[in-house]
């Protein structure tokens, strides 16, 4: 026995209504401004105190140094009594004697001491500036 489909007729049922959706391109979000990078005037004068300190002054003294030291008088630059300053000074002491040349593991201290790579780069870019114009103020230009 074959079957038929069945067919029902057709109940008219009212289709429902769709409101019409419009798409509002989003408004391009502004950009935000970035910080400007700044050191406080104190970090500033540690930095300016740096160009006096030679890279001696990082390395801890041995033995024969501090005896030295006792015997004719000597005396090393005394580290900062802060952390962060004396982080600073490290950095600013290789940027003054070494340019751009400071090694990876007092970048790390540096970073590590809370300040950015943005205040590393205005640092060294401010102690290049500064010895390109002492030497032009030497060559009389």
């Amino acid at each position: 026995m074959a079957s038929m489909p069945l067919a029902f007729p057709a109940a008219e049922r009212p289709t429902p209504s769709v409101p019409q959706l419009t798409l509002v391109p989003a408004a391009p979000r502004p950009e935000p401004e970035p910080k400007p990078v700044r050191l406080s005037a104190f970090d500033w004068s540690i930095v300016a105190l740096a160009e006096r300190d030679s890279l001696a002054s990082l390395r801890e003294p041995g033995r024969l140094a501090r005896a030295m030291e006792m015997l004719f008088g000597l005396t090393q630059p005394n580290k900062l009594a802060n952390s962060r300053s004396e982080t600073l000074r490290r950095v600013a002491v290789w940027a003054w004697r070494r340019g751009w040349s400071i090694p990876r593991s007092e970048i790390d201290d540096f970073l590590a001491a809370g300040f950015t790579l943005d205040q590393l780069d205005l640092i060294q870019t401010s102690i290049a500036k500064s010895r390109k114009t002492a030497g032009e103020r030497r060559r009389g230009r």
